[in-house]
């Protein structure tokens, strides 16, 4: 590839691709928090992380006109993931105050939604945040979704199997815990990947040439 091609070149994988690779599983410890007794402890460890992972679950609507709160946050250190059930706990203000913090560096994907969601029901004006869906594109990463982006750079599967069910059930199975606990903490997977220099995009196997923008022909 000349240095010309390779200025236009992107990183893409189809979703074929990366439906096909092997599952990733959260590997971590994951504390439900259901109870404003079991606040303190989280914040005390959340505050404590040199950095967190960021996600949202909403109950899945399948009425027209029908739509759900947030009903889960999702906040991921290194090693743990802490799962807020707002729909039973609310938005205390030691939550609100994690979020709002401009100094506790914080990395979600798409966090314009879920920041908008959030709003609906708690006044709250995030701040520290690193949205990865921009980030990425500073790797020639052309993908924006979590499962493409954790695809490219770990040859791994996140299964959305869980997205659509009910996260206001009055137990969250294992499954459903897996899976939000992993979509926090791959977006720390992905930023310390990107950010340490262990993704090159010329050597991707994902690089590729976009067609080339059509021309039209001057008018005789």
């Amino acid at each position: 590839m000349t240095a010309e091609e390779y200025q236009r070149a992107i990183v893409t994988i189809s979703k074929e691709t990366a439906g096909s690779l092997p599952a990733a599983d959260y590997q971590g410890d994951i504390i439900v928090v259901d109870s404003l007794e079991k606040l303190p402890s989280a914040v005390e460890e959340l505050k404590k992380a040199p950095i967190i992972g960021f996600d949202t679950e909403t109950r899945p609507s399948f009425r027209k006109g029908q739509q759900f709160n947030v009903a889960l946050i999702q906040l991921a250190t290194p090693s743990c993931c802490f799962l807020f059930r707002t729909n039973l706990i609310g938005y205390p203000k030691e939550l609100i105050d994690i979020l709002e913090d401009p100094d506790k560096l914080k990395v979600g994907l798409s966090i314009h939604d879920d920041f908008h969601n959030l709003r609906r029901v708690a006044e709250i004006e995030p701040q520290g945040f690193i949205d990865l869906q921009n980030y990425v594109k500073e790797f020639k990463i052309a993908d924006c979704s979590l499962t493409r982006v954790y695809g490219i750079l770990f040859g791994r599967r996140i299964s959305k199997g869980q997205r659509l069910t009910n996260w206001e059930a009055q137990e969250l199975s294992e499954l459903q815990q897996g899976y939000a606990a992993l979509d926090a903490a791959a977006c720390i997977d992905i930023y310390e990947f990107l950010k340490g220099g262990k993704f090159n995009p010329q050597t991707s196997p994902y690089l590729t040439l976009p067609p080339e923008p059509e021309t039209q022909s001057p008018e005789a």
